[in-house]
C-alpha cells in the first residue's frame, strides 16, 4: 500500500479503498483465480501501481467514459476508478467468473463509477473517450477489436484514443503507426519491475 502513496496524493477515502484491495483480492483469489497466486505478494506493485501508470500520462476528466477491455480481475479499471472517482469506467471481459470478482470488489469499495459487462468487446455498441487495457493481444489486433468505439470529440489534453499497458521491445509491433507515443514507466516509477514497462498511446486518428 505504501508504494501507492509514494507516487500519488490520495484522499483518506482513497487510502482506505486501496488498502482494502489486499484483503479483497486475497479472499476472492482463493475462490476464483484472477491473479497468479505466486504474484499476490506483489499485488500493489505489479497490478495496482502498474495500472496507475496510465494516470501518469493523463488525468481523466469528470464524466469521461473509459472502456477497460479484457479487464480480468479489474486491472487497470479498478485502481483507475479509485483514483478518478468522478470518471465512468466500463470494464469488459469475456470470462464471466472474473467479472464476479470485479463486481464484488467494486461493491465492497463503494465504487459507483464502475460498470461491468460480460461480453467480447466487438459486441459493445458504444463510444468512449479512451480505451485502456493491459496487453490482451498485439497492438494491431487490439486496434481492430476496438475500431469505431472511440468518440471523435476530445476534451482532454491528449486526443481521445487507446492507452495500452505493454512491456518489452515493441519496435516491430508498433512500427506501422506514425503518431504513436510511448511513455516509459521507468521515468515515473523507480522499481525494477517497471524497467521495460510502457504506456502506449495511440490517438483515434492515427496514421500508418
Amino acid at each position: 500500500m505504501n508504494i501507492i502513496e509514494k507516487y500519488f496524493d490520495l484522499s483518506e477515502q482513497q487510502k482506505e479503498q486501496f488498502k482494502a484491495l489486499e484483503y479483497l483480492y486475497t479472499d476472492w483469489n482463493a475462490k476464483i483465480n484472477v491473479i497468479s497466486r505466486k504474484n499476490m505478494d506483489k499485488l500493489y506493485e505489479q497490478h495496482v501501481l502498474h495500472s496507475l501508470g496510465i494516470a501518469k500520462v493523463i488525468d481523466f476528466l469528470p464524466d469521461a467514459e473509459i472502456l477497460d477491455v479484457g479487464t480480468g480481475g479489474g486491472f487497470p479499471g479498478i485502481p483507475l476508478a479509485i483514483l478518478f472517482p468522478q470518471t465512468n469506467f466500463h470494464l469488459v471481459d469475456s470470462i464471466g467468473k472474473k467479472l464476479k470478482v470485479v463486481d464484488a470488489v467494486a461493491k465492497s469499495l463503494g465504487l459507483t463509477n464502475v460498470k461491468t459487462t460480460h461480453s467480447r468487446v466487438e459486441n459493445i455498441d458504444k463510444k468512449y473517450d479512451f480505451i485502456v487495457s493491459r496487453a490482451v493481444t498485439k497492438m494491431p489486433d487490439f486496434i481492430k477489436l476496438v475500431k469505431g468505439k472511440i468518440k471523435k470529440q476530445s476534451n482532454h489534453k491528449l486526443k481521445n484514443g487507446i492507452l495500452y499497458l505493454k512491456g518489452g521491445d515493441l519496435r516491430d509491433e508498433l512500427s506501422p503507426y506514425q503518431n504513436i507515443r510511448i511513455y516509459e514507466l521507468k521515468d515515473f516509477f523507480e522499481e525494477e519491475f517497471f524497467e521495460t514497462k510502457k504506456v502506449v498511446y495511440l490517438p483515434v486518428k492515427y496514421k500508418k
